[in-house]
């Protein structure tokens, strides 16, 4: 896959691999958070973050899916630090107990990926009656930031190491409703898109991440915030889609990037320093690249946050 990709100024490419962007790098003393790890480019991210030495806290709604990853990463890596943890991201609940478990174990907090994920879902509720697709990759993450963000600011300051939160998005932040957040209409089933309510989604991690630079910024704090889109790859997020799940695992291998290529751009994005200071900027083939300019809307991304704040409270 990808004989051709071209190099950018970064040295990476969209056929770089998330070893091959952590080539060197210890992560030794660092704690992080990789939801949605146990499958996936969420499973080799945490595999690839393990091998470099980080302490891996695994946030995974099946728990013995998540115990099997553990598992296969520790007989890679016998040295490895791996903890897997409940958490489903469609439920507030979950996620207050997640975060509370994890504040209750004393580790410290440097990174958190908010990889977890929904692709082109049916329409349905959360169990907190929102969308579930918006449920699942935005307010779940956004709630679970804001449970976190106090230990990640403790260990930034005591450690004086710089703490990294990485927001997975997609290029489907391009194709979102043409409204980009349907904020009135945000549990409506009437106009709704499974394709379309993903790219809302997907945006809202980009406004997430840039509105929570920009508050961090205010505060002063050594924590950066960034997005990403990692490659389209054959995964099972197509889950609710059997034909074009069948096509993409047949077709997949001479058009879309594997797992370990669709991890890359997280693992440099959390890891590597020359993004060392980087914030609010938005990600792709570990390199830096432009989302739209609906994703760079600051208005929107405070907008959004309201809107978060009042459906987390």
């Amino acid at each position: 896959m990808w004989p051709f990709s071209k190099t950018g100024p970064s040295g990476f490419s969209s056929s770089s691999t998330a070893e091959e962007v952590t080539q060197g790098i210890d992560g030794t003393g660092l704690t992080a958070i990789v939801t949605g790890a146990s499958s996936g480019i969420g499973t080799d991210t945490a595999r690839v973050l393990a091998l470099r030495g980080v302490h891996v806290v695994m946030g995974v709604r099946d728990v013995a899916a998540g115990r099997n990853v553990k598992e296969a990463i520790m007989k890679e890596v016998p040295t490895a630090k791996v903890d897997v943890m409940e958490l489903d991201l469609s439920s507030m609940a979950s996620v207050r107990k997640f975060a509370s478990d994890f504040h209750s174990s004393g580790l410290p907090l440097n990174i958190l990926i908010n990889n977890a994920g929904i692709m082109a879902a049916p329409f349905m509720l959360s169990q907190n009656n929102i969308e579930m697709q918006f449920a699942t990759n935005h307010v779940g993450h956004f709630l679970l930031t804001n449970l976190l963000l106090e230990a990640m600011k403790k260990t930034a300051h005591e450690s004086k190491t710089e703490g990294r939160i990485v927001c997975v998005s997609s290029e489907a932040h391009r194709r979102p409703y043409p409204e980009g957040i349907r904020f009135d209409k945000i549990n409506d089933e009437s106009g709704y898109g499974s394709w379309t309510a993903y790219g809302q989604s997907k945006l809202a991690n980009i406004l997430h991440a840039n509105e929570l630079n920009r508050r961090l910024k205010e505060e002063r704090v050594d924590i950066t915030a960034n997005s990403l889109h990692p490659g389209v790859i054959a995964t099972n997020l197509l889950r609710h889609h059997s034909v074009l799940n069948g096509i993409v695992r047949l077709f997949g291998k001479y058009v879309f990037k594997n797992v370990q290529q669709g991890a890359a751009t997280t693992c440099y994005v959390a890891l590597h320093p020359q993004v060392k200071g980087v914030s609010g900027e938005y990600f792709a083939d570990s390199n830096l690249a432009k989302p739209t300019s609906q994703a760079k809307d600051m208005e929107l991304a405070k907008k959004l946050w309201e809107l978060s704040m009042n459906l987390i409270d």
